[in-house]
């Protein structure tokens, strides 16, 4: 196999943000609009008025505890600054670099970066990569499509220029089906994930890791659905489409949670391991954290410390098994680490 050439600035990074055997075991708590409104809800059913001081606290309290057990997190300087601060010194951090949501009245659900940032700026905040979610249908019409290509080609070199790995967070969409927990949307899902994997896999990108969904909607799979569910998919085939997005790519890529329940997430997760995928890791969130917005609201700080000391911990520890057990190294895509030569560049940062 051909020697991987990586940039000393990507290479230690990435390496920062993995545990000893080269998997990225990180959680992520970069929620924004979504956590107001989760917190605005817990706060409402525990008789507790709501204030974004709550969110601020969470976030902190959430990173203090649970980086012990990770190998990174991901946050975002909004909501999340004191969560940066509060961080481990060995976990390693990843910035949101995206604006949150997308325009509800434009067709295309486009992302759009933070007006304020630049992945140099981010670097000298002290992150170790870059998360940019995109909205992503490969169906889609060409000049959609074509927009959010030539998007992540500029930020795939801005990546390059700044020397920091770039993690692509890839969510799928239908416009024509709504609901994305549905039987229609779960039919349409695998070929959705599989070609967008294999799209972002390309070269001209200079994606790090991507950052996907499971092929299949979970709760659709033999064996695992709930009581009155028709399965959609048999193990069997669930399984094809686990090797058939491992085989669209050419580089590292893992798993995040999608809102699922512990239990869903730790499943899928162990689904992979068993269908052979080199998938390399998670970024975990709410499967990780979700039951402790509710636990904060009612019990405040003390509370949550509680939680995140004994319930929060074993979440990250029945994870971080399954990782260990299942997951790969991310530099086993390219022959190991003795395959891969480390080259310094010279960056400008002036």
């Amino acid at each position: 196999m051909v020697k991987k050439r990586i940039s000393r600035g990507k290479f230690d990074k990435l390496q920062q943000l993995s545990n000893d055997q080269g998997i990225i075991a990180a959680l992520a708590i970069d929620q924004r609009g979504s956590m107001k409104r989760m917190m605005e809800a817990a706060a409402k059913k525990a008789g507790k008025e709501y204030s974004i001081d709550m969110v601020y606290e969470f976030k902190e309290l959430v990173s203090q505890v649970l980086t012990n057990h990770v190998s990174g997190i991901l946050l975002d300087e909004e909501l999340g600054f004191k969560g940066i601060k509060a961080k481990a010194k060995q976990s390693g951090l990843i910035l949101s670099y995206e604006k949150t949501g997308y325009d509800v009245n434009t067709v295309g659900r486009f992302p759009e970066l933070l007006p304020n940032e630049s992945l140099q700026r981010l670097l000298n905040k002290g992150a170790d990569a870059a998360k940019v979610l995109v909205y992503y249908n490969p169906n889609d019409k060409p000049e959609i499509n074509d927009v959010k290509h030539a998007f992540l080609e500029r930020l795939g070199n801005e990546g390059l220029a700044a020397d920091i790995p770039l993690f692509v967070e890839i969510v799928t969409y239908d416009d024509a089906i709504p609901d994305s927990k549905s039987v229609a949307f779960a039919k349409e899902k695998p070929q959705l994930v599989i070609d967008s994997m294999k799209e972002f896999s390309k070269e001209k990108y200079h994606i790090d890791v991507i950052k996907t969904e499971v092929p299949v909607n979970f709760d659709y799979v033999e064996g695992y659905t709930a009581k009155g569910v028709a399965p959609l998919y048999t193990k069997e085939e669930a399984a094809r489409y686990f090797t058939a997005a491992n085989d669209a790519v050419d580089r590292p890529f893992i798993y995040l949670s999608a809102g699922v329940s512990a239990e869903t997430f730790r499943n899928e997760l162990t689904f992979a391991g068993q269908s052979h995928t080199k998938y390399n890791g998670i970024l975990g969130g709410r499967a990780t954290w979700l039951e402790g917005v509710e636990v904060y609201a009612q019990k405040g700080r003390t509370g949550l410390l509680e939680w995140l000391n004994k319930q929060g911990k074993q979440n990250v520890t029945e994870l971080n098994d399954i990782l260990n057990e299942g997951a790969t190294p991310w530099y086993d895509w390219y022959g190991g680490l003795g395959n891969i030569e480390v080259f310094d560049k010279k960056v400008m940062t002036d």
